[in-house]
């Protein structure tokens, strides 16, 4: 079923967030836009945004800018979802991203739901692969290194990719299950 209602947009650095926006779009049936070409005329036609964004240094990037342009729109409902290289199963550490990025009000307000991915050198900009190698070099110097710290020391050596079409399952089911979000 088309969703003419709905749209996905996405800001992506390496491709993964680019890749979980279109298997949503695609699964739900609706529209997709890079985030660089949205404008809030253009999400006035819709009422539910879905905005896809990366993990960057603690941060959903993009976020406050995206939600200052869905506030000059029509839209009824904004839906956030946050892909990264911590792996789901690490709830306590993808909570507190949340409650870092999120206020109470908007933990509330805002369905969010994070996607585990992975890390790309290759396609990262020179900045990120600095601090990449910034945070390498002040993890391998740690003294009394927990085991957090050791997965993340290993976790960060090299590129990887820890995607699946799983992970779009949780979302899926949000929007399924809400009425509102299948009118057409």
């Amino acid at each position: 079923m088309k969703q003419n209602n709905m749209i996905v947009i996405y800001k992506s650095s390496t491709g993964f967030t680019k890749r979980y926006a279109e298997l949503v779009a695609k699964e739900m049936g609706c529209a997709i836009e890079d985030y660089r070409n949205v404008s809030s005329g253009m999400l006035s036609k819709y009422d539910i945004v879905i905005f896809g964004t990366r993990a960057h240094a603690g941060r959903a990037d993009g976020f406050q800018k995206a939600k200052r342009l869905f506030e000059k729109s029509n839209i009824s409902k904004m839906i956030l979802f946050v892909t990264g290289a911590t792996p789901n199963a690490a709830a306590e550490i993808v909570e507190t991203f949340w409650r870092q990025n999120l206020s109470a009000e908007e933990m509330t307000k805002i369905p969010h739901f994070y996607m585990q991915s992975g890390l790309c050198y290759e396609k990262m900009s020179l900045p990120d692969r600095l601090m990449m190698k910034v945070a390498a070099i002040m993890i391998r110097h740690k003294k009394n290194k927990t085991e957090q710290d050791l997965g993340f020391e290993e976790g960060i050596k090299s590129s990887f990719d820890n995607s699946s079409k799983e992970y779009i399952e949780p979302l899926i089911s949000y929007l399924r299950t809400n009425a509102q979000y299948n009118k057409k």
